[in-house]
């Protein structure tokens, strides 16, 4: 039945269904699965962008620890959480999640139509249907642990091979910094009382 369920919630036609299992290692297969498409539709938004950009270069815009660890957290609670546990419709997550990826495009320090990032639109794709089952399933804080994860490991690379790397910006950097330690904080406590008061609501007889 393992595999049954494996190779039904892989199938692009449950993309927008509940998951059948909902364990942590049936969820960590998940993400690893739409992680792998991410990372495969990356390259390919890469290739396109430099075979059809001239002297198209992938761009990278360098972050703090701060801001790369509390990003997770607040685009699941932004774009997924709010929305899903606001309306409770799945399309309304699905254009929240549609839009988060739209604005990845924006991930670079030149706005110019040749440079702005193709390949983080492709790459987060997969990640909208991720999220999106996720927090539907139930699931919710799994969403911002994996999504948080794998911030990390992505800074951990970068900062290993060289890129610079401080833990808070400096000047008008440290100030979002700052108000991003906050804002996840209140997303958090926000979406938890949101969960609270829906679940007190569908008690009511």
């Amino acid at each position: 039945m393992n595999r049954l369920d494996e190779l039904r919630d892989v199938n692009p036609k449950f993309w927008l269904s509940r998951y059948r299992k909902t364990t942590v290692p049936y969820l960590i297969k998940m993400g690893i699965f739409y992680l792998a498409i991410g990372l495969g539709l990356q390259q390919v938004g890469n290739n396109l962008a430099e075979h059809f950009i001239t002297n198209y270069q992938v761009p990278s815009v360098p972050i703090s620890i701060i801001m790369g660890l509390t990003s997770g957290p607040l685009e699941e609670a932004t774009f997924f959480g709010v929305p899903f546990y606001l309306n409770g419709n799945y399309l309304v997550v699905l254009a929240g999640g549609i839009l988060w990826s739209v604005l990845h495009i924006f991930n670079t320090h030149d706005f110019a139509l040749t440079n702005l990032a193709y390949g983080s639109v492709f790459f987060t794709i997969p990640h909208i249907f991720f999220s999106l089952r996720t927090w539907i399933s139930g699931k919710g804080w799994f969403a911002i642990l994996f999504h948080t994860a794998w911030n990390a490991i992505v800074l951990g690379i970068q900062c290993v091979g060289g890129a610079s790397c401080i833990i808070i910006g400096k000047d008008t950097y440290f100030i979002l910094d700052l108000l991003s330690i906050f804002a996840v904080a209140f997303l958090i406590i926000a979406l938890y009382r949101i969960r609270r008061y829906r679940e007190k609501i569908h008690r009511q007889p």
